[in-house]
């Protein structure tokens, strides 16, 4: 994408590659590696060709096409790689600049269509079990850190002026619209999407009211994320679970800037009162949000190891992430989603809790060890979700409610202490009860055919009919 926008900038200014090589001390052949992508520059060379180009460095990094030019040779250029292409048997196309534009078009739409006509169910339950514990293994062995997604977020922030504390309204509408998108609230949004962008004019439709458990903010920020990223049309379930993974973290990497938060935790530490509930008021964020936002941040900056993990009221995890040694419950395919965890966990006992919306501090012993949880439940969502961060006991003494009394301990994922009820209960019961079990929706089911998951394409397409000239 760098080479693309040099280029782009170049011939809007007129300039060939010698009168630019001349510019900057550099041969026009090296040039041409820089816009032919071969090549990366160095920042020493970024900053020589913004001045002589006359525009700041992070105009050159962006990452969407400067282009529907740019866009279509792009796409182009991705599809020729794509396994459903290459079966065909084609010899590659070369995209010069004499392949007229409407030419691209033909070929981009006769693409879509032969990808949206050789489409499966995006994935099976297992496939996406699998993708997802794929990822997380990942997320592990980075300590949940993305260091690149934390220069895009700090850079969008640079742009709009960010100077510390929660972002504004202002601020957040000022970063998009520095990237040429404008945003849209509406009611009438295809439930099957938590936004909607039309790339033609470059509008963002999101609702004003949360989303499940993402606020509008958050919703607006992962829109505009998937953009700033580079993300292409996901290439299967587990590119699509991975590039949702980046555009939360952005969102939450601009929500909670690292410039900002990491200076406020270190001194949380130091003073021996760390907190999700401090972090997510002072960045007015969902208690979600900030304990994830603290798992990106504590083994980097703090050297604190963690884990997290959101559950309904009947102990089925839905996400779950841990570098500390915690043992999750896990199928054979080691997928933790969509197992149930032990009663005895903090993320279970807070539900009976004399204060279910209060925190929940507690000692949990483990075949791995003791670790120190806190669990919320948050009180403003329509369905409750319990979300715990835990750290090993040693790490416990950096933390508010470390003080705590409570603790219990669990036998699981290996004993029985809590798979089977109690004895008297079970001889008094057992072959006398026939549940009718309800079904369970989730989020490694099975999903429906298309390139973005669940999306319901009419949906969409009548949707954006509706607001075009809105």
């Amino acid at each position: 994408m760098f080479g693309r926008r040099l280029r782009h900038l170049r011939r809007a200014r007129g300039l060939t590659l010698a009168d630019l090589g001349s510019r900057v001390g550099r041969a026009p052949s090296a040039l041409s590696m820089l816009e032919n992508g071969r090549r990366e520059p160095r920042l020493s060379q970024l900053k020589a060709l913004a001045e002589a180009l006359g525009v700041p460095s992070e105009e050159l990094l962006r990452r969407d096409p400067p282009s529907r030019r740019a866009q279509l040779e792009i796409a182009i250029e991705e599809g020729q790689r794509d396994p459903v292409y290459r079966a065909l048997g084609l010899p590659h196309l070369k995209v010069t600049a004499k392949v007229p534009n409407d030419v691209l078009e033909h070929l981009s739409a006769l693409y879509a269509e032969l990808r949206r006509q050789r489409s499966k169910p995006t994935a099976t339950p297992e496939e996406a079990r699998a993708a997802n514990a794929k990822l997380r293994l990942m997320m592990r062995e980075r300590d949940n850190y993305f260091a690149s997604i934390e220069q895009a977020a700090a850079t969008a922030l640079g742009t709009a002026g960010y100077s510390g504390g929660a972002l504004s309204q202002g601020l957040l509408l000022s970063v998009v619209s520095h990237h040429g998108f404008t945003v849209r609230y509406v009611q009438d949004l295809p439930r099957s999407v938590r936004s909607l962008t039309d790339l033609r004019s470059r509008r963002i439709y999101v609702k004003q009211e949360p989303v499940g458990m993402h606020s509008a903010r958050a919703v607006l920020l992962q829109a505009l994320g998937h953009f700033l990223l580079g993300h292409s049309e996901p290439r299967d379930f587990a590119d699509f679970l991975h590039q949702r993974v980046e555009a939360n973290y952005f969102a939450a990497a601009v929500l909670v800037p690292e410039q900002a938060a990491v200076p406020f935790l270190t001194a949380a530490r130091d003073s021996r009162d760390l907190s999700v509930e401090d972090l997510r008021d002072v960045f007015s964020v969902s208690y979600e949000m900030a304990a994830h936002r603290f798992t990106n941040l504590a083994t980097h900056h703090l050297e604190v190891p963690c884990h997290f993990v959101k559950n309904d009221e009947s102990g089925v995890i839905y996400k779950a992430y841990e570098n500390d040694g915690l043992m999750f419950p896990s199928d054979p395919s080691g997928a933790i989603e969509g197992q149930r965890m032990c009663r005895l966990w903090s993320g279970r006992q807070v539900f009976g809790a004399e204060d279910r919306f209060s925190p929940l501090y507690q000692y949990s012993d483990t075949s791995a060890g003791t670790y120190f949880c806190v669990a919320h439940v948050d009180p403003g969502r329509e369905r409750g979700f319990a979300v715990t961060l835990g750290v090993t006991y040693e790490d416990s003494r950096w933390f508010r409610g470390r003080e705590s009394t409570v603790r219990r301990r669990s036998a699981c994922p290996d004993g029985e202490c809590c798979q089977r009820p109690p004895a008297e209960l079970a001889a008094r019961w057992e072959g006398m009860a026939w549940p009718s079990a309800r079904a369970h929706s989730h989020v490694l089911s099975a999903l429906p055919a298309g390139s973005f998951p669940g999306v319901d394409d009419t949906d969409v397409y009548e949707f954006l009919e509706r607001h075009e000239n809105g």
